[in-house]
């Protein structure tokens, strides 16, 4: 074999989790080349290649028979537990942190190895870094807590053992302020939605930097149902959200799967107000995917009256 086409043959055997090639591969004089040897752009050492494939056999023999460094970090700072956690490889990530790794490691944008764990819906590897003192409520660059991603996720079973293990850890915001109900309700996570408006104590109509309401991110992104969740939950503002709503432009005749529409929501959470503004603004009570009308499904006196008011019939 050439010498120029050793390193690659090293790199893949890692790769590919071959210990019994890798072990035949390396000569006593290869070896100090091998523990420095970086690849790609970032820099990344045969450390992190072993730990971002789960490899723990090929990790443990770089550790402890090569003397690789567990800390070793990239051009990122990435170091293996990050690679290890963010790929949800729980004896990796057990190993690194029974050889010493730092737990509250950071790379590159300030994020932990626990909030690249909270990326994935792996409650071993996440209970493991909490285990062994990883901090809940660090924040990276953004303002973001590993509770915040999780719920950008859609993990719930994530954030009810963050819940669990750290009561607090909901009451946060990122840099231009927005809650982890805000990213859940963009991206359409209704379970995650759900057990925020549970568990948790967020303001009615609390807004970013930009004056954007959870209420406001559900209907400009079409998840219908997640505004007549908020809708329900929080009895008083909505008006005011719609009112502002309208004059950006936002599309309220928009649908969810089930061809519901916003005026379905106010009133399922029986939106007096709401309703009166969605009306008074043209939107036309269409039956939804089951034929039921937004106006049957009125029951307290207040949103019946505001149909009648309207002349709106059935």
């Amino acid at each position: 074999m050439a010498e120029r086409e050793r390193p690659r043959r090293l790199l893949r055997l890692v790769q590919e989790g071959r210990l019994d090639l890798l072990r035949d591969e390396l000569h006593p004089e290869d070896i100090p080349e091998a523990r420095s040897r970086r690849w790609g752009r970032l820099g990344d050492t045969l450390l992190h290649h072993a730990a971002r494939m789960g490899h723990r056999d090929v990790l443990e023999f770089l550790v402890r028979e090569l003397g690789m460094d567990v800390e070793v970090a990239n051009g990122d700072y990435k170091r293996p537990i990050h690679e290890a956690a963010s790929m949800g490889h729980g004896e990796c990530v057990s190993f690194l942190l029974e050889r010493g790794a730092s737990v509250d490691c950071l790379k590159k944008a300030d994020w932990t190895p626990l909030m690249m764990a909270c990326t994935r819906k792996n409650l071993e590897v996440i209970s493991s870094l909490v285990e062994h003192g990883a901090n809940p409520l660090l924040r990276n660059k953004d303002g973001w807590n590993c509770f915040h991603i999780a719920s950008r996720e859609g993990h719930p079973e994530v954030l009810r053992y963050l819940l669990d293990v750290s009561p607090g850890i909901w009451d946060t915001e990122s840099t231009i302020r927005r809650t982890p109900l805000h990213t859940a309700a963009m991206h359409g996570c209704s379970r995650v939605v759900e057990l925020l408006l549970e568990r948790c104590h967020y303001r009615p109509d609390s807004r970013d930097k930009c004056g954007v309401t959870p209420f406001m991110d559900a209907i400009q992104n079409g998840h219908l149902d997640i505004a007549r969740m908020l809708l329900e939950k929080h009895q008083e503002g909505h008006g005011h959200t719609i009112l502002t709503l309208l004059s950006l432009g936002a599309d309220l005749q928009a649908q969810d799967g089930k061809s519901r529409s916003a005026l379905h929501a106010a009133v399922a959470g029986q939106q007096a107000e709401a309703t009166r503004i969605l009306l008074r603004a043209g939107l036309r009570d269409t039956p939804d995917g089951s034929g039921t009308l937004a106006q049957q499904l009125a029951r307290k006196p207040e949103v019946i009256q505001v149909f009648q008011e309207s002349q709106v019939t059935t």
